[in-house]
């Protein structure tokens, strides 16, 4: 029973975490799917133990990636200890949860578990259910495209694509429930190898047979979808991994054999479909689409291709050029905490220390960039050159174990397994290499290793335990289990809670937002919803002013700087705190614009962010208006002179920047010259 139940439940890890979104968390994606391998995990673990009482005795399995796995955890936890923001290494960056350490260590744990508990006999059952589920998310992907997409049926009851802001418009780029599109790309990819193991293992004599259709019409299918999102990544993974697949099909499995399990006639069929796919529906890549053009004039994609594009007369970077100043600044990162980086996950606030200049000449100039979008790179900024070293040691040791397996398997179709489990593994590399890791690929990520079954096993390590003891250290182990569900409850609930507080305060109503956010922190301690409190608060503070409430306004105040001195103290090295703290000094400041006090307490604080994000030209804009602000004081000559100098730095950093080129005209025309 315990067997069938943790069977059940990798079955349904990867039968929903692909479908699933909710509308009312923090982040419709992620969160919900990081939330729900948590979940599954916590199940795990209880059943484990449920089975350890039974028996009497702890069962582990020795593998042959035992090393590399201890060394990388090994990497991460001492990165996470160095960490410049701790509590985002080990929960990971909010708003993609995943790839902190707690996430690491729920991955590596679901491999063991894998290992230990599941019957590998019912390998082809599970990589069906993937199958299935990529086959659900492309039925709800796909009417999108056409401009009826499912989600926004269900988030606002309209049959449209309104939903969602024309960054992410379906019926460009196909997204569906993975979030973006080259996540859509990346999971495909990985399922078109597994449809494709199926195809080459059918040993039917009929050409055309009933699962030539299902797993050749998946095949099909899935790369259409694939070339809906436009994501090049998944391209380029999907051809890299099919010639993988043929060489090392043709190599181990023998030419000779194509005739005989009509591989041959069925992969032609399958190419030729894949190759007219293409000329119908176009790559999105200007140069090979004119190739394939029947009109010379005509270019086919309005959403990615141009070096820049004018839409709606904003110059929009070519999305490539702007991950190679991501890259400069990651490499630059590195080099700067070259030992263990600057913490697990930490990118989006250490990438400002070494943030190019260039990045303010692009479209994109004040994006926040939570990843380095190079899976390497951004190990490589964050876990130094140990902890990639220790990324890629293990990556290597998974494909030591798939080419030894591979040559030292007698049996043809678990040949196909492995190989078509190394190619869905290249193409989660390749579209890493572009991009970064999602809750979805790292599932597979972590466990298509654990897939070979006893292949991957040494031994087993037991131990035996006296009966005296059993029952303490099962029930210890029940309330931990239980705990930890607790907490993840909790921890949902919380951002419920801080989703509804940041809702609340986008209309408006800092009141009711103060409210929630109340309620998500006494839920879950966290810097991000103190930051967000801080400046509620300070909104409130304003408000009460108006009622000229001498007393309650006060004690806004002060509640507002001890909530933002929280959340700085939890993540000093974070700009948006800073920059965040001059915004509520900036409100103290108006309730009582007589009082200086708090405009040159803005002043520090811009100063320190400064120091944080040296490259950011919005720091010396604000700092030029606050300097203005003092100036207005006393005329003194220094704050005119500093906010003069400060528009100019502005204006240097980002040389386009029209709002800054506007400031300094009114302050010149102000200071008469």
């Amino acid at each position: 029973m315990i067997n069938k139940l943790t069977e059940f439940l990798f079955y349904l890890l990867f039968l929903l975490t692909p479908l699933l979104m909710y509308k009312n968390t923090s982040e419709l994606f992620e969160f919900n799917k990081m939330i729900f391998i948590y979940l599954i995990a916590i199940l795990i673990f209880i059943l484990w133990l449920l089975k350890i009482k039974k028996e009497r005795r702890i069962t582990l399995k020795k593998t042959f990636l035992d090393i590399p796995i201890a060394f990388f955890l090994l990497t991460q936890i001492v990165s996470t200890i160095f960490s410049i923001d701790r509590y985002t290494s080990i929960f990971g960056y909010y708003g993609r949860f995943n790839g902190g350490l707690l996430s690491i260590f729920i991955y590596i744990f679901l491999f063991y578990a894998f290992i230990s508990l599941f019957d590998f006999n019912k390998i082809n059952r599970l990589l069906k259910t993937s199958l299935f589920s990529a086959f659900l998310v492309m039925l709800w992907g796909l009417p999108g495209k056409f401009g009826y997409d499912l989600s926004c049926f269900v988030f606002l009851k309209e049959l449209n694509n309104n939903c969602w802001v024309d960054q992410f418009n379906p019926s460009e780029r196909l997204f569906s429930t993975l979030g973006q599109p080259n996540w859509l790309g990346s999971y495909l990819s990985i399922n078109f190898f597994i449809a494709l193991y199926f195809l080459s293992k059918d040993k039917v004599s009929k050409f055309l047979s009933k699962k030539t259709f299902i797993y050749g019409g998946f095949s099909i299918l899935s790369f259409i979808v694939i070339l809906f999102t436009r994501s090049r990544s998944s391209y380029l993974g999907v051809f890299l991994g099919l010639i993988f697949f043929l060489i090392f099909y043709i190599r181990n499995i023998g030419f000779n054999k194509i005739k005989t399990n009509l591989f041959g006639k069925k992969f032609g069929l399958l190419a030729i479909l894949l190759i007219i796919s293409i000329f119908i529906f176009k790559t999105g890549i200007n140069s090979i689409d004119k190739l394939i053009s029947f009109e010379k004039s005509k270019t086919t994609n309005t959403t990615i291709n141009k070096q820049e594009k004018k839409n709606e007369d904003i110059l929009v970077t070519e999305s490539f050029d702007i991950r190679k100043i991501v890259w400069n600044g990651a490499l630059k990162l590195g080099l700067k905490y070259p030992a263990f980086g600057s913490g697990v996950e930490t990118f989006a606030y250490a990438y400002y220390f070494t943030r190019p200049i260039e990045h303010n000449l692009t479209s994109e100039w004040d994006y926040i960039y939570n990843k380095a979008h190079n899976e390497y790179l951004n190990y490589l900024a964050t876990t130094g050159f140990i902890g990639l070293f220790a990324y890629l040691f293990l990556i290597g040791s998974v494909f030591y174990i798939f080419f030894k397996n591979i040559n030292s398997e007698d049996d043809n179709n678990k040949k196909l397994l492995y190989i078509a489990l190394t190619s869905s593994y290249i193409t989660i590399l390749i579209t890493n290499f572009f991009g970064f890791s999602t809750t979805t690929v790292n599932i597979f990520f972590y466990l298509t290793p654990a897939f070979i079954g006893p292949k991957i096993i040494k031994n087993n390590f037991e131990y035996l335990i006296k009966s005296k003891n059993s029952t303490l250290l099962h029930i210890l182990g029940l309330v931990f289990g239980f705990y930890l569900l607790f907490l993840l409850i909790s921890y949902y609930m919380a951002d419920l809670n801080y989703s509804k507080g940041e809702k609340a305060a986008q209309i408006g109503d800092y009141q009711a937002s103060a409210t929630y956010l109340d309620k998500a922190l006494r839920l879950h301690n966290s810097h991000i919803y103190l930051n967000s409190y801080s400046l509620n608060l300070a909104n409130l503070a304003v408000l009460s002013s108006y009622q000229a409430d001498k007393g309650q306004t006060q004690e806004l105040i002060e509640l507002s700087l001890q909530k933002s001195d929280r959340a700085i103290s939890g993540s000093p090295k974070n700009v948006n705190y800073w920059k965040n703290r001059s915004k509520i000094e900036y409100l103290f400041y108006q309730i009582n614009p007589e009082e200086k006090k708090y405009i040159t307490d803005a002043i520090l604080t811009l100063t320190k962010a400064q120091e944080i994000s040296p490259t950011d030209a919005k720091i010396p804009y604000s700092l030029s208006i606050f300097y203005t602000i003092l100036y207005d004081f006393n005329k003194a000559s220094k704050y005119k002179e500093l906010s003069l100098r400060s528009v100019d730095k502005s204006i240097k950093l980002k040389s386009n920047f029209t709002d800054a080129y506007t400031l300094k005209r009114q302050l010149l025309e102000k200071y008469g010259m």
